[in-house]
């Protein structure tokens, strides 16, 4: 079954070769993924974690036994689980296990302060948790209203090789500070090894729909508050055969290598790593963080056939690949996504790699790509590409968004398609304002040109881009008016080499001593450390609108100017 187009779609003109206009509706589970790759290629490889390597029959058969010992701790269909993982095996395994039982995984920064995690965790209600072990504590100290039914604890470590476990615990001081950032002591939990050592669920037990919810995934939008974009099955099995789709010549099975350098929290992470490699029965090759050198040692023996990536993970790369002399030939498809992508970095990651660095965009809400430039010549670097296969997009007067503006004239992009989400989590009054007769409103000015690609120009939406994350300025700014030496303060992005940084301007309270790096540290004590503004500017007032809103853009164009 194809899908019926209205507007029509020139963008497909511009399409790779074997990349088709339209996709088959897709049908079952995410579990699908898993189990049809274990069928065909049960022997291949599916994840590389340090070097300890789980083949897809392996990985299947975890996720029987991972989701029976959930069942036992009380796991039912529809209960929203918390994973709170790092890049790990462990987090692969678990995400299939929920989804088995017919539950929602709940996605979760692991960088995130206390604060942070209640905020979502009093929004979703979960009452069971998967979590790494350095943030056990936070989650067992939450108040008495948001205590869990259940909390699994992961180390990490246990899914390492065996010589590297045993390393880890000699008595040499670096050795105890890599343990150290990577697992702690954890009492009063459950462990991820218990939950794994149950028999198998019976093979007839009840397993998701294609609508059903399958992931809870947090954007912070404009305002800091969390809103959960529901995602079912359709949205990201449909997103995955969107990826499929428009990498024709990538192969499945064996021989395929994925990075899952990005995290897995984040839907970008999720939806290449998580389920399109998958689909592929690739290797996927788990980084708990981005390490150049630790990239590059895994490049010399399976360079990545898909490296999923941020223009500063690819620059760093490069930039280390040419210190050490390491070759990154043989480096297929970069997908470069959150960012623009400067042609600076594409024309030399090419000649390094022989491979392909294109630009894409997506939105949590739409789990997450929407579009790519083609894996081929005709690509145009400056643009995030063309819209995948089963997708449409119009752009509209952000005014009027049932009017579309003319050709090649700035609008907001409007999409609609099989993977768009089809809310937020118990908020409809913001789920209704960000769509318009069935269309979803990205809050992105786009332009698209007579081929059909897309160029952002502007952002409705005031959020920050850094280093690939998300900020939200108001909610830094709540942050730093808690500051007694702040009376005021209006955060911006601006323009930095591969994005933004977060910065502040602030109105002090009298004239005291203003130390910027005491208040980046006081912002980092309430949010991640990537939230804390870079650089503080000192200013006597703020402009504001007549209701006493500040007016970011002007604070950004008067820093612009100065």
């Amino acid at each position: 079954m194809t899908t019926q187009f209205d507007p029509p779609r020139p963008w497909t003109a511009s399409y790779a070769p074997g990349v088709p206009e339209d996709l088959a509706e897709v049908s079952g589970s995410l579990l699908d993924l898993v189990a049809e790759s274990a069928s065909a290629h049960p022997d291949a490889p599916a994840l590389q974690f340090f070097g300890r390597v789980t083949s897809y029959r392996e990985l299947a058969a975890a996720v029987e036994r991972a989701a029976a010992g959930l069942r036992a701790q009380g796991v039912r269909k529809g209960d929203p689980v918390a994973l709170i993982l790092p890049n790990c095996s462990q987090h692969i395994i678990a995400f299939y296990a929920v989804l088995r039982l017919g539950a929602i995984v709940v996605e979760h920064n692991p960088l995130y302060t206390p604060r942070e995690l209640r905020k979502q965790f009093s929004d979703h209600g979960a009452r069971h948790a998967i979590v790494w072990s350095t943030v056990a504590k936070t989650v067992q100290e939450f108040p008495d209203d948001l205590a869990l039914d259940s909390i699994i604890s992961v180390d990490v470590t246990t899914g390492m090789p065996g010589y590297m476990q045993l390393a880890l615990k000699l008595p040499f001081p670096k050795l105890r500070e890599q343990r150290g950032q990577l697992t702690e002591p954890v009492h009063g939990a459950v462990s991820w090894e218990a939950i794994c050592g149950y028999a198998p669920l019976p093979t007839d037990a009840p397993r998701p729909g294609t609508d059903d919810v399958a992931v809870i995934q947090y954007t912070s939008g404009t305002t800091g508050d969390p809103k959960g974009a529901v995602l079912t099955h359709r949205n990201l099995l449909a997103n995955a055969a969107q990826a499929r789709a428009w990498t024709p010549d990538v192969a499945d099975g064996e021989g395929t290598v994925v990075y899952a350098v990005l995290p897995m929290f984040h839907a970008y992470g999720l939806t290449l790593c998580l389920t399109y490699a998958m689909s592929r029965a690739a290797r996927l090759v788990l980084f708990p963080k981005f390490d150049p050198d630790m990239v590059l040692d895994v490049t010399k023996k399976h360079p990545a056939t898909v490296l999923p990536a941020v223009p500063p993970i690819a620059e760093r790369l490069l930039k280390r690949a040419q210190e050490k002399g390491v070759s990154l030939a043989g480096t297929g498809i970069g997908v470069s996504g959150a960012m623009a992508l400067d042609d600076a970095l594409v024309v030399p990651w090419e000649a390094e790699t022989g491979g392909m660095l294109v630009e894409g965009y997506g939105l949590s809400e739409c789990s997450p790509v929407l579009a790519v430039n083609p894996v081929g010549e005709n690509r145009k670097a400056g643009t995030i590409g063309l819209p995948l296969p089963g997708t449409e997009v119009r752009v509209a007067d952000p005014d009027d968004p049932s009017a579309d503006v003319p050709q090649g004239s700035p609008g907001e992009l409007l999409v609609r398609g099989p993977q768009v989400f089809g809310g937020y989590y118990g908020k409809p009054e913001a789920t209704e304002r960000v769509f318009s007769n069935g269309w979803f409103r990205t809050g992105d000015i786009v332009e698209m040109d007579e081929d059909g690609f897309l160029t952002v120009v502007d952002r409705i939406k005031e959020l920050i881009i850094t280093g690939g994350f998300n900020v939200a300025p108001t909610e830094v700014e709540i942050a730093l008016r808690q500051h007694p030496a702040i009376a005021d303060a209006a955060v911006v992005g601006m323009p930095s080499p591969g994005g933004e940084e977060v910065v502040a301007a602030v109105v002090l309270d009298g004239e005291p001593d203003f130390d910027p790096e005491e208040a980046r540290d006081y912002v980092k004590r309430i949010l991640t450390p990537y939230k804390a503004p870079r650089r503080f500017v000192v200013v006597d007032e703020l402009p504001k609108s007549m209701i006493g809103k500040v007016m970011r853009k002007q604070v950004r164009e008067q820093l612009l100017a100065s």
